[in-house]
């Protein structure tokens, strides 16, 4: 209009749009009304307090457009993606195929996937200490069985003969 308002009041003309877009075939989300200090999460349909939201600067409210726990679920589930290449689902089928057990030590629970650094294949799920165990080797099967012969008490202890000389122990 010349005097630069609309003709519509701003929820009908919203609701206008909605009945066009409909009528083209378009998905139209529902909108959903929440009290003062509230948000409502498309990803999880629930009304939450704006305490349970992430910052987001450039958000016309200032709030991500998902929740912070839905944020969480969509980042653990992303990260195996990306870094393992598999799903929640499939680390889950592996964890059952486990007995949910890590599979070196067969006590801790089966939390963290283990993966082979030069080939990125996926080996299992086992628990923090095994897996930071592996990762403190270095992957390395020579150094593992060094320190399984320590263990052991089978180490070769090596006695000094001469200056630069040792005798191994038969």
């Amino acid at each position: 209009m010349r005097d630069g308002l609309q003709c519509y009041c701003r929820p009908c003309a919203a609701e206008y749009h909605q009945q066009r877009q409909r009528a083209k075939g378009k998905n139209v989300r529902p909108r959903v009304e929440a009290p003062d200090g509230h948000k409502y999460c498309r990803r999880c349909g629930e009304i939450k307090p704006h305490s349970e939201w992430d910052r987001n600067k450039t958000a016309s409210d200032g709030l991500s457009t998902r929740c912070k726990a839905c944020r969480a679920i969509e980042s653990r589930a992303g990260h195996l993606k990306r870094s393992y290449g598999i799903t929640e689902a499939e680390r889950d089928e592996m964890i059952a195929a486990q007995g949910g057990v890590c599979v070196i030590c067969q006590e801790g629970p089966a939390e963290h996937v283990d993966h082979d650094h030069q080939t990125g294949r996926v080996r299992g799920v086992l628990c923090f200490g095994c897996n930071s165990a592996l990762g403190k080797f270095k992957d390395r099967p020579d150094v593992m069985r060094r320190a399984a012969a320590y263990v052991e008490g089978n180490l070769w202890k090596p006695t000094l003969v001469a200056q630069g000389v040792y005798r191994q122990p038969s």
